[in-house]
């Protein structure tokens, strides 16, 4: 991230899965905890979304470029 509460750190690992489609690993730069994930950017908008056991709890975030 370039600027905020969390400058500097690294949101992911991710690899390209399609059009504007991504998948790997994405990381809570609240907690530095890593989860598979996958992203997909439409337009000014990133949706990423983070799971653990095996895609059992999933958890979504729609980020807006300003």
């Amino acid at each position: 991230l370039k600027s905020g509460k969390y400058a500097g750190k690294t949101i992911g690992s991710l690899k390209a899965a399609g059009e504007n489609k991504y998948t790997g690993n994405i990381t809570d730069p609240a907690n530095d905890k890593t989860y598979s994930g996958k992203a997909t950017l439409a337009g000014t908008s990133l949706k990423m979304s983070g799971c653990v056991l095996g895609g059992l709890i999933c958890k979504s975030q729609t980020w807006h470029k300003l």
